[in-house]
């Protein structure tokens, strides 16, 4: 079994190379370079669908190296307009070709924003309705839609639909196809007010690819957030922090996730305060896949090391 792979996401400058513009896609490309990782994950905001600049940025990734595994989409399926909702569908078709253009094996589904007055019900069904019709377009494109158990889009008003896990478990579990997993992300597991640790279990024989993050609040607690999700972006007093100084045990996270014959993309979500903790991030992720991935490993799965 090969060790998983590690690409880098850069959370630190989603304003800049989505919204201001003031970075430009090649400056990352160049930035990330110095990190160390094997690949980038992309957001659709950092991209032009311009056949020119997509080939463009595509020769900049081969120039470095590196591969562009994953591409971080965030259809909203719970959309209650039809032609909305059509819309985000037909986005989410061209991502699915745009990460198949790069050589991209998982592009990104969620559910959708939690709006007022959608059941339960209703939205599970909408959700893996839309999902299960984009699948055999995923599979001709050589292309695995992963779902994340999400908190929120950064330009999204309400917190996603699936946050909580029993409803993320539902839709995992309503959809049945080698086209279709997850992408785990422990943080944001805690966020929703569920352990991690148990989500992971659940889901774990579907777990795709994952999010490596860890997350902090800067003030307040848990339900102090749970009143400020209802605005656009994230909340001010959350805050990503260096992988290994959060909340997550990565050493039963990853004792798990080898269990389960886990070899693909972790993808790193720091750099809040800047490359240097971005490269702490690498770091200690690089040390922690040593350590549980290597071929002869002495902790058997399950069995956290002291």
């Amino acid at each position: 079994m090969a060790p998983p792979r590690i690409a880098a996401f850069p959370k630190c400058f989603m304003d800049q190379l989505c919204v201001d513009r003031t970075m430009s896609l090649f400056e990352w490309i160049e930035l990330a370079s110095t990190l160390g990782v094997d690949g980038l994950e992309f957001y659709p905001g950092f991209l032009r669908d311009d056949p020119e600049f997509l080939h463009q940025v595509k020769s900049a990734l081969a120039t470095h190296g590196l591969a562009m595994p994953m591409l971080c989409c965030s259809p909203d399926f719970t959309q209650p307009d039809p032609a909305l909702l059509e819309r985000e569908i037909e986005r989410e078709r061209r991502m699915i070709e745009i990460t198949a253009l790069f050589g991209g094996r998982y592009c990104r589904v969620l559910s959708g924003q939690r709006r007022p007055g959608l059941s339960r019900q209703a939205g599970v069904a909408q959700v893996v309705r839309v999902i299960q019709d984009l699948l055999p377009f995923a599979e001709a494109h050589g292309v695995v839609l992963t779902i994340e158990n999400h908190y929120k889009d950064n330009y999204w008003q309400f917190p996603e639909f699936a946050q909580k896990m029993d409803v993320f478990v539902e839709i995992v579990e309503r959809i049945d196809s080698p086209w279709f997993g997850v992408n785990f992300d422990p943080s944001n597991a805690i966020l929703a007010g569920d352990d991690p640790l148990v989500l992971l279990e659940r889901v774990k024989h579907r777990v795709k690819t994952m999010h490596a993050s860890d997350r902090y609040l800067k003030d307040g607690t848990l339900e102090d957030l749970r009143r400020e999700e209802d605005s656009t972006g994230y909340a001010a007093r959350l805050a990503h922090g260096v992988i290994g100084k959060g909340l997550n045990d990565y050493d039963r996270i990853f004792s798990t996730l080898r269990g389960v014959g886990f070899d693909a993309w972790i993808s790193i979500e720091d750099g809040m305060n800047g490359m240097d903790e971005l490269r702490e991030s690498v770091a200690f992720l690089r040390g922690k896949v040593a350590r549980h991935f290597s071929p002869v490993n002495p902790f058997s799965p399950g069995t956290a090391p002291q």
